[in-house]
């Protein structure tokens, strides 16, 4: 193709770009199959169609707004075109400038967003919108709102919406597909035919560990304490159908919901009592089962100081309980001891034995990743290094200058294990990884997909699951398989049905 330097487009690339130069487009490709490269070509496509019309990519983060910049920029002639990277640092009046002048314009959503509520521009003459990441475009998230702008302001609208899994639910698909005005989907896996010969093979593990007895004992009381609450909602009328941590968040929306409304019935005050303590339960259950006894300890502890602070009677009375000072009590006498969950010690074992491989550890916690970054650190050749968000709440975090700082460091070898939580699954420009584990099953498509997307691209790969058996671990990775399934199967009615509605508009 004219213009571009440095990469020549695959077979399914060229396919899939066809059908985004007809039409409004939804592509669902695994990461790492070249997603951004589909954008490229549509975008010198669509300039060339209309000259002087911008176009305008948007990425849910800077980092990635600035990654897919910077690969514009390796492949295509400078010559091409004026490229420009909008970010909140670059004030609302330079951006306004900026816009007249800029040819490709990469930013966040929320950034452009704001600028079109205060009409510092308008969407006029772009002539192609690429939302990445579009699996977000649901509900209010910013992604929407430019949508249904530049739907409503462009002369020559065209939108290209790139995703490594649109989720599950065929409403959910719906919902996007409805948004970005889609009126194509096209869909790659690995097991496609013309993506398949371009991979490499990729060994999957699932490792299933045994629960220890000392961890059932803790566990037991836990839903002692866990079935009081519960028996408690349920008697009140409160709680009804499942018992899990879902049903009961949802709950607590409903109960934090009435008492918005001025319905200050004391049974209420309670519910929302013990709906909290029971939050609390489930989640000491979900890290004493799935991830580290001191990352369960440490959330202990946390539930300690809260009721030494007297944040709320509930926790004040949760901690006063038999069977929380017994849980108390086993797990530090299990710390002193040494005694940790039987993943940890499987991980530095698969770590071990794979020195001479690059790896990324997926976890859902970040007191967990920290944990396994400090035990692989004791390990003779092994540089350890956990890769995060920004700062939460009381979490500690790490700037976007320190994740890419990471990212590089990883790169040149100088770290060899990233033990990462979501971060490292969505987009980012992370080099490529002999070895994926993922320390939890995920439930959800989306991550999963993604999180394995990291291996087996120009080289062999290695995915290993961990699984304690007995717990939440194996609920999800039965669901996250059941999910991806569903996923294949309503993307597929979804596109029958956007052919039929197409076929039946033209015959009419």
């Amino acid at each position: 193709m004219d213009f571009l330097e440095k990469i020549t487009p695959r077979q399914y690339q060229r396919e899939i770009f066809e059908t985004c130069v007809k039409e409004n487009c939804l592509v669902v490709l695994p990461t790492g199959l070249g997603k951004t490269l589909i954008a490229l070509m549509l975008t010198i496509h669509r300039m060339k169609q209309f000259p002087g019309e911008k176009v305008l990519i948007l990425a849910p983060t800077r980092p990635l707004a600035e990654q897919h910049l910077n690969s514009f920029k390796e492949n295509l002639s400078e010559l091409f075109a004026d490229i420009q990277l909008f970010t909140g640092e670059v004030n609302a009046e330079n951006r306004k400038k900026i816009w007249q002048t800029a040819d490709i314009i990469f930013s966040t959503p929320q950034c452009i967003a704001n600028d079109i509520k205060k009409k510092l521009y308008s969407l006029n003459d772009v002539c192609l919108l690429v939302e990445d990441e579009a699996h977000r475009c649901v509900k209010n998230y910013s992604y929407n709102h430019v949508a249904k702008s530049y739907l409503e302001q462009a002369k020559n609208p065209r939108i290209l919406g790139l995703t490594a899994s649109p989720g599950s639910d065929q409403k959910t698909i719906k919902d996007i597909c409805k948004s970005l005005s889609i009126k194509e989907v096209e869909l790659r896996t690995r097991d496609s035919l013309d993506v398949k010969k371009y991979l490499q093979t990729l060994t999957f593990k699932k490792i299933e560990l045994d629960f220890p007895k000392e961890f059932e004992e803790i566990r037991v009381l836990l839903n002692r304490i866990n079935r009081d609450y519960l028996d408690r909602l349920k008697l009140g009328n409160f709680l009804h159908g499942p018992e899990n941590k879902i049903a009961l968040l949802e709950l607590q929306k409903r109960l934090s919901s009435q008492l918005a409304r001025n319905f200050k019935a004391g049974s209420v005050y309670s519910a929302i009592s013990y709906c909290a303590q029971a939050i609390k339960i489930s989640h000491a259950i979900e890290l004493l089962e799935t991830q580290t006894l001191e990352s369960f300890f440490n959330y202990l502890k946390s539930l300690h100081e809260q009721a030494v602070k007297q944040q709320s009677k509930g926790v004040v009375r949760l901690v006063e309980r038999n069977e929380f000072i017994l849980v108390y009590s086993f797990t530090k006498e299990l710390l002193i001891k040494n005694k940790e969950h039987p993943k940890i010690e499987k991980t530095i074992e698969l770590i071990k034995n794979r020195k001479n491989s690059k790896t990324i550890i997926f976890t859902q916690f970040r007191g967990t990743a920290s944990i396994i970054s400090r035990n692989l650190n004791e390990i003779d050749g092994i540089t350890s290094k956990v890769f995060v968000g920004q700062t939460k709440k009381q979490e500690t975090g790490l700037s976007q200058k320190e994740q890419k700082q990471i990212i590089e460091d990883f790169k040149e070898n100088k770290i060899n294990v990233l033990c990462a939580t979501s971060i490292g699954e969505e987009g980012l420009d992370i080099p490529e990884v002999g070895l994926v584990i993922f320390y939890e099953p995920v439930g959800s498509a989306i991550r999963s997909i993604q999180r394995r997307g990291r291996t087996a691209r120009l080289n062999k790969g290695e995915l290993i699951i961990l699984i304690t058996k007995n717990t939440k671990d194996g609920r999800s990775y039965y669901a996250s398989r059941s999910r991806e399934k569903k996923m294949h199967t309503s993307i597929e009615q979804i596109k029958n049905q956007l052919k039929n509605k197409d076929t039946q508009s033209k015959l009419t």
